[in-house]
């Protein structure tokens, strides 16, 4: 069964991209090529995931596709993804800026689906010794609902990632 954790980091890779601003899973299965260019390394560097309602009841849904009303259970998911920015060391930095710019407004300006973005930071460019490229550390905290539906049978399927519910 699946938590609804485990596609974020894509997510918020592909919502950066489709914004502009490069982007790559932290530790991907497959390898990847070397990047000439600044990249954001998505990674999930926390979790908290606290109850919701009385014993996680969200409530009903009507699904059209069986034609039948199923109940929503589900959590609060508060979720720190690390979006470090990459760049090559031979440059001064101002492509670092650059995409950093890019990255804040793709974050406050819009979110991905299912994500809300709550807190924004970033440290300080220093230089790599590792990959040997300049990186500046970001994070952001989002908050999401992990939810999941009761079968006819009692058991649950899969949960997946939802939006924060406006109040």
């Amino acid at each position: 069964m699946s938590t609804g954790l485990e596609k974020v980091c894509q997510q918020m890779a592909d919502y950066l991209n489709s914004r502009g601003v490069p982007a790559v899973t932290a530790w991907p299965m497959t390898p990847r090529r070397e990047q000439e260019a600044v990249v954001a390394a998505v990674s999930l560097r926390g979790c908290k995931v606290e109850p919701a309602g009385l014993q996680n009841y969200l409530g009903e849904r009507f699904d059209g596709e069986t034609g039948r009303w199923e109940e929503r259970y589900g959590r609060r998911a508060r979720i720190a993804l690390g979006l470090d920015l990459y760049a090559p060391e031979k440059g001064d930095g101002a492509a670092l800026q650059a995409a950093f710019d890019a990255l804040a407004q793709a974050l406050l300006l819009g979110e991905p689906e299912g994500l809300a973005v709550e807190e924004f930071s970033c440290g300080q460019t220093a230089r790599d010794g590792e990959s040997r490229r300049l990186k500046r550390p970001v994070e952001a905290v989002c908050t999401a609902w992990l939810s999941a539906a009761n079968d006819a049978g009692g058991g649950f399927t899969d949960f997946e990632l939802r939006g924060v519910a406006k109040v």
